[in-house]
């Protein structure tokens, strides 16, 4: 790879409960990563959608519903679709032609209308299906997952209900600052121990919510930005989209079980730290240059599960970090300093984008409230059912 794609625009819908189509909240968000890269639409020469399956026939045809609804243009158009890693999915399929030399300017989408309450599968039988099979057979919904591996984290490394707690009062503290989080109010760990225990140890106020939004990102290729005038734009470094290497040791959701590590021998990584490796190699840099993290927390215990699968720490060590206040903004490494899922809700197509959206603007200074000092490098990470994984490197 001789250049890397420019990051030119980014945009957002402010997530909550809203009530309106998927499709309302991509055009916003896709009309303000135009105007934040300063580029007209008869200027996109593609269009990714992120897609979404529960919303009616446009969610399965997200590329051409957003170019429809944003004016035929004649851009070419594709879909993505991979769970909770949908949104860099679509990102690595735009910078993919524009490496190519098949397109010089992408604008991709993700936006999402969720049902109230936690995620399940649709209606009618698949017995072959792991994710139904999970529901169905073991009433085992996402926050029963979540406590499970809460649960490993108190077992291995001696975390408490207090450290899970901490992480969402960190976060929410990073949410207040940011204008489109859906929970923008300050948290005390009394108020999440407090609050309703949904699956042992976690409680409400540990778990994520289901939200309405959207994000958008314009990428271009070098050549363009320079004809733009962008001197010193942010630009993707890497873009992390790996399966799980067999045997995976490591129950992941909505897997039951797994071949036994002795078959073969256990991988040198796990799932979720080779999504993180194979980015990092790819940048050819090191979790010791990241400056800000931004990544999945579906549930506090997960978030601190992540700052070791980046490499940020060692293992059982994310919880020293936290206690210490590394993992705020001015600490050593923020982690979530956008507020995280935990004040922005799932919103599953558009998620990865938004990760994406708060490293650009904290690369480029423009995250007030919660800015990272001397931000250079910031990394994504998001993991989907059914062995999507993804990870977003992005470097100024």
């Amino acid at each position: 790879m001789t250049e890397q794609v420019a990051v030119l625009g980014v945009g957002m819908h402010p997530w909550g409960k809203w009530g309106k189509n998927f499709v309302t909240y991509g055009v916003h968000a896709a009309r303000a990563a135009l105007a934040d890269a300063g580029i007209p639409w008869r200027d996109v020469d593609l269009i990714v959608g992120g897609e979404t399956v529960r919303n009616g026939y446009a969610g399965y045809v997200a590329g051409a519903t957003f170019a429809q609804a944003l004016g035929w243009n004649g851009a070419r158009v594709a879909t993505s679709y991979a769970a909770c890693a949908t949104g860099a999915q679509a990102l690595d399929t735009a910078r993919s032609r524009i490496l190519a030399g098949q397109s010089e300017v992408a604008l991709v989408v993700g936006a999402d209308t969720t049902p109230k309450g936690f995620l399940a599968p649709n209606a009618g039988e698949r017995w072959d299906d792991p994710d139904w099979l999970r529901f169905r057979l073991l009433g085992m919904t996402n926050p029963a997952y979540f406590a499970l591996y809460a649960r490993r984290r108190m077992d291995l490394y001696g975390a408490t209900s207090e450290d899970f707690a901490q992480v969402k009062v960190k976060n929410a503290r990073h949410g207040l600052h940011n204008p489109n989080a859906r929970y923008r109010k300050a948290v005390t760990a009394q108020d999440v121990l407090d609050s309703a225990v949904v699956s042992d140890p976690l409680h409400l106020l540990d778990i994520c919510a289901t939200s309405d939004g959207a994000a958008a990102v314009v990428l271009v290729s070098a050549e363009y930005a320079r004809r733009l005038g962008a001197e010193r734009p942010v630009r993707v470094a890497a873009i992390s989209t790996v399966t799980p290497t067999f045997p995976n040791t490591v129950l992941d959701m909505p897997l039951l079980a797994t071949e036994p590590s002795g078959v073969v021998g256990a991988p040198e990584r796990t799932f979720k730290e080779g999504i993180a490796h194979a980015a990092y190699e790819e940048a050819g840099i090191g979790p010791e240059d990241v400056s800000l993290a931004e990544v999945y927390d579906l549930s506090t215990a997960l978030e601190l599960d992540w700052i070791e699968d980046l490499g940020l720490c060692k293992r059982g060590e994310a919880e020293t970090l936290l206690r210490a206040g590394e993992t705020t903004v001015g600490g050593r490494i923020p982690v979530n300093p956008s507020g995280g899922l935990a004040c922005f809700g799932e919103a599953v197509p558009a998620q990865a984008l938004a990760q994406v959206c708060e490293v650009t603007w904290q690369l480029r200074g423009g995250a007030e409230g919660r800015q990272v000092e001397d931000a250079r490098v910031g990394i994504t990470a998001n993991q989907g059912l059914f062995g999507h994984g993804s990870s977003v490197l992005l470097t100024l």
